[in-house]
């Protein structure tokens, strides 16, 4: 690994543009410099995209660069236009809920104390009071709307049925003005996002060239996609969510331990902060010995202890290995218990449910009769003791933590049951 930080991130795949890579890299030598990035409360956590803004923020700030991560409590209540549609707006006190949790969120991933702190920032402390006079003087007449209107979502919005509102329209304006108040209050001259933020980010360069006379810079991420060019994330859709009231330790360890074999190195390089001898390591695994997976629970581990901590993470890797018979049901909590339940359809039924009803009920086989014969198999498995009478039930001494039971056929088909009554 090359010592410049800019060459880490390109070879961990994390720039896709900047505005001059030749700038970038002098203003970045005659450091520290100070830089930011946006994170919008229009959820009430951040998902898998922000993890990739989050690592870009910690590699900067481990190679001595002063961090600015803004919580937009301004911009959260408006939201950045997407392609899909207008937004719906959330109250100011839902919003002002949403800051503190993604407040809460960032604290674990950046240092906010020793030499380089971090320091969290919040837009609505200076867009607050800002008057709309004011506004449109000193912030509105720096930009174009021809400028505007070819920013890529804001023409498909418009030519769409649907359109697009003068609120969300204006969202890139507010960027930009974040930008500006963040290069005036902090001397920030370096803006990080999502690739898909290129105009907005570039709209807050312009305007401090404009009103300052001076160049800052701008850096953008990829979008991640699989190796097949499919959306990354959830295969349901669903966002990879980073809270663990929103996906549990357990099903966000699981969700990475499915990697493909085609992504995996790639993403130890995205998401962890491993070593590029390590990943070359786990690179000659996945090719010679794909079967072992030892490179998918690498990054499981990395990124579930980074996100988690590594308490949750031992956690999430105690239930894999107790769920499938490898280690002990009864040492997991309710709370991993429900994680697992959440991730694996878990589904409530009566205490004294019979074991073949349980079986079909938590989906682990689809009729009585395979059910039936999964016993007789000596293959079905409640709580990882083998059932030996097609005629038993699941009671209440049977159940866990949380009140779950764990149904099993062979090794690898699972269902959960909580018990009632």
């Amino acid at each position: 690994m090359t010592e410049h930080i800019l060459d880490e991130l390109a070879w961990r795949g994390l720039i896709a543009q900047t505005t001059g890579e030749d700038e970038l890299r002098a203003a970045l030598d005659a450091g520290p410099l100070t830089l930011y990035c946006g994170f919008d409360p229009t959820a009430p956590s951040l998902h898998h995209g922000h993890l990739v803004q989050l690592v870009v923020l910690r590699h900067l700030q481990q190679a001595g660069h002063r961090v600015l991560p803004l919580v937009g409590g301004a911009t959260g209540m408006i939201g950045d236009p997407r392609m899909s549609g207008e937004r719906v707006l959330n109250t100011k006190e839902t919003v002002s809920e949403w800051v503190e949790r993604l407040r809460a969120q960032i604290s674990m991933f950046l240092d906010f104390e020793g030499d380089n702190p971090a320091q969290m920032v919040n837009n609505l402390d200076w867009t607050g009071e800002l008057s709309a006079i004011d506004f449109l003087r000193d912030v509105g007449k720096h930009f174009r709307l021809g400028t505007m209107l070819a920013k890529d979502t804001v023409a498909r919005r418009l030519a769409s049925d649907e359109g697009i509102s003068f609120t969300e329209f204006s969202y890139q304006v507010l960027q930009g003005h974040d930008y500006l108040q963040l290069h005036r209050r902090h001397g920030c001259s370096l803006q990080t996002g999502g690739n898909d933020q290129w105009g907005n980010l570039l709209s807050g360069v312009e305007l401090i060239r404009k009103s300052e006379g001076v160049a800052v810079h701008a850096l953008t991420t990829p979008l991640i996609t699989k190796a097949d060019g499919t959306k990354f994330g959830k295969s349901e859709g669903g966002a990879v969510w980073l809270a663990p009231d929103m996906m549990s330790p357990y099903a966000f360890y699981q969700f990475w331990i499915n990697t493909e074999d085609a992504d995996v190195e790639r993403f130890l390089k995205i998401f962890t902060f491993l070593t590029p001898d390590a990943i070359a390591e786990f690179e000659r695994k996945v090719a010679e010995e794909p079967f072992r997976r030892e490179a998918q629970r690498a990054l499981a581990w990395e990124v579930t202890s980074l996100v988690h901590g590594e308490a949750a993470a031992q956690g999430a890797v105690d239930a894999s290995q107790a769920l499938f018979g490898r280690g002990d049901l009864e040492s997991l909590d309710a709370a991993t218990l429900d994680g697992c339940g959440q991730e694996l359809g878990g589904v409530t039924a009566p205490a004294g449910i019979s074991v073949v009803d349980a079986l079909v009920a938590a989906g682990v086989v689809d009729s009585k009769s395979a059910a039936r014969r999964a016993v007789q198999d000596g293959g079905a498995y409640l709580n990882n003791v083998k059932v030996e009478d097609a005629d038993a039930v699941v009671s209440a001494g049977d159940a866990l933590a949380g009140g779950w039971a764990v149904l099993r056929r062979g090794k690898k088909s699972l269902g959960l049951v909580r018990l009632e009554g």
